[in-house]
């Protein structure tokens, strides 16, 4: 028997409730690969599955946690062994299939990548899904021509996981970072992380009709979308790209226009880390090995343990969680 944070929904009132309840691995879903779960974290689709579901869920009970590292115990599969360490992310773990928030997982072999040298389990989930995604953010932004010294590069709800892991990278890689947020006590914490520059959220939050605004940013790693990514595209700089990875601001972008893709030949990277190819994720792991500051990734880390998973879990649906927590399933 071993520990897991557990989703029950009581099926008269609709309501979930999670909390830490021992299970057995025969209670866990059939795949190839069990883990010895290490670390996990805390994204904003957790917060939704550990809370109401948000759609996320297909039944219950529901052990959540989309991202996990650890070492492997049993395997089927030749591609992995006993002590082997790997990193899940993705996939609908956590969703549809039994995640990470649990001392033990069983998933299929597909999902797993192995840990790159020189990372831990832990630095693994102090980046997680949301540094894996901000490094696939980078690297298509490069991809699209970005280069240190074509001007600033903004990231919005920069304080965030997503946010603090770009800021770090592409701060690091020598760009100039602009970091939006609309918490003016994070400025410190996103100065550190390599940002050279901080733009209150009010400033881009305003719906505008305009067809173009100045020619500002030579790329963006947005997080935010709605209102907010109706300006930033207005005000991109010719040929540059904005690289989109969230929604916290709406799924709708507000006030959007044609004419920053026609008249200045701006472009819209939407980035999704769920069903990334297993050679791009790869990249993607090398990359943050030698590209993401430990010093910097370590600042941004907020320990956790099963049992704080459920006030967590509300609090960053609320965005109230500041950089990446890592979950200590066996503390």
């Amino acid at each position: 028997m071993f520990n897991a944070l557990v989703v029950r929904k009581d099926e008269e009132s609709g309501k979930t409730s999670a909390a830490v309840e021992q299970i057995g691995v025969d209670d866990l879903p059939e795949a190839e690969v069990l883990v010895a779960v290490e670390y996990s974290t805390v994204n904003y689709k957790d917060g939704l599955c550990i809370g109401p579901g948000g759609g996320l869920v297909r039944k219950y009970p529901h052990v959540p946690g989309i991202d996990f590292a650890g070492t492997v115990e049993e395997s089927s599969d030749p591609r992995y062994k006993p002590g082997d360490k790997v990193i899940l992310t993705g996939w609908r773990v956590g969703e549809a299939h039994w995640g990470g928030y649990a001392q033990k997982a069983r998933v299929k072999a597909d999902w797993l990548v192995p840990l790159p040298e020189g990372l831990s389990t832990r630095q693994a989930m102090a980046v997680g899904t949301a540094g894996f995604t901000s490094m696939l953010s980078v690297m298509a932004l490069e991809k699209h021509g970005l280069e240190p010294g074509h001007g600033p590069v903004l990231v919005t709800g920069a304080a965030g996981g997503v946010g603090s892991v770009a800021t770090a990278i592409l701060g690091n890689l020598g760009y100039e970072v602009a970091a939006v947020t609309g918490r003016p006590e994070t400025e410190d914490y996103l100065r550190g992380l390599g940002a050279s520059r901080i733009v209150p959220r009010e400033e881009l939050s305003e719906v505008t009709r305009k067809p173009l605004e100045s020619e500002t940013w030579a790329g963006c790693v947005d997080a935010v979308a709605g209102a907010m990514l109706g300006r930033v595209l207005k005000q991109m700089k010719y040929g540059c790209s904005v690289a989109a990875v969230g929604l916290a601001g709406g799924a709708a972008i507000e006030g959007a226009l044609i004419t920053p893709f026609i008249l200045r030949g701006v472009n819209l990277l939407g980035i999704d880390s769920v069903m990334q190819p297993y050679e791009n994720r790869l990249r993607a792991w090398e990359r943050i090995a030698r590209d993401l500051p430990m010093d910097k990734l370590e600042a941004m880390v907020q320990p956790a343990t099963l049992a704080d998973l459920p006030q967590l879990g509300a609090d960053i649906l609320k965005g109230r969680v500041k950089g990446r927590v890592v979950v200590d399933v066996n503390a």
